[in-house]
């Protein structure tokens, strides 16, 4: 049986993954500096680790911002382009397993993609998004930290707290207040209660904090209108490890199902593979 490969094409990233029939063949992360290098090294590495001949690939399907560079074949191969949001929905649903979801591709900036099965078909529809995301976290990092990269921020957070950073529900009721009906530990202002002794570890925090909180409600608002509680997170900012609790915490306070699935940063090369 022929592979499929499905490669989703950024700026200067490419993620691809493979299958033949139902078995997948992995992934594959490149980041170059620009599309064209991107996609061609992935795709060189992948085949070349797999040892698959251009004889064994049955087609390319590609997707993503950086696609539209792609014009004809490549290599000579059958290559055919997918809406980049089909392929969110498509990826989010394959690798949670779920038949319906509101999946969350968390890129520069933040997509959000309603998906159902509807027998062998994936329904999608482009809710909106925002554009909070990486890119945000990159943008004030660097102004507010001097932290230029995405592993440097990660590695300054660990060291911080929020208690000089963000203004709590806590901080504005009496002491012992029972009447409130919100929880005290929640969110009322991100960057809300910034204190002149903040380092550097508190601020890259709360920066990466008030992202996630942002695309967290832009999905508990989702939910309401849609009627589905599971929202899928994918995209590259699932890696970044403070990202399981702050979703962990958002799941507690609204009732919704924050869900990180295995390879989600894949989710989209894994919704262009299964698209055709």
């Amino acid at each position: 049986m022929k592979v499929i490969i499905g490669i989703d094409v950024g700026g200067s990233t490419t993620k691809i993954v493979g299958f033949r029939g139902e078995e997948s063949l992995g992934s594959t992360f490149v980041h170059a500096t620009d599309p064209i290098t991107s996609l061609y090294g992935a795709f060189g590495k992948f085949t070349v680790e797999r040892g698959i001949a251009l004889s064994d690939i049955e087609k390319v399907i590609v997707t993503g911002t950086g696609s539209s560079y792609i014009k004809d074949s490549i290599y000579g191969l059958p290559c055919f382009h997918e809406s980049e949001f089909t392929c969110v929905g498509k990826g989010g649903l394959y690798l949670s397993g779920l038949s319906e979801a509101i999946v969350v591709s968390m890129g520069t900036g933040t997509a959000l993609v309603h998906a159902k099965k509807d027998g062998d078909k994936v329904i999608t529809n482009y809710l909106g998004g925002t554009g909070v995301g990486g890119g945000t976290l990159l943008g004030l990092s660097k102004k507010l930290c001097g932290i230029e990269t995405i592993s440097n921020i990660v590695d300054v957070a660990k060291t911080g707290s929020l208690d000089k950073i963000d203004l709590r529900i806590s901080d504005m009721i009496k002491t012992g207040e029972q009447n409130v009906p919100l929880p005290h530990d929640m969110t009322a202002a991100n960057f809300g209660k910034v204190s002149d002794i903040a380092t550097k570890g508190d601020l890259a925090l709360g920066i990466i904090n008030m992202v996630f909180e942002t695309i967290g409600m832009i999905g508990v608002f989702a939910t309401k209108s849609i009627g589905t509680k599971d929202l899928v997170l994918t995209g590259n900012m699932t890696n970044l490890p403070q990202a399981k609790e702050i979703f962990a915490n958002l799941n507690e306070l609204f009732g919704v199902n924050f869900i990180i699935p295995e390879n989600a940063v894949f989710a989209t090369a894994h919704g262009a593979a299964l698209s055709k």
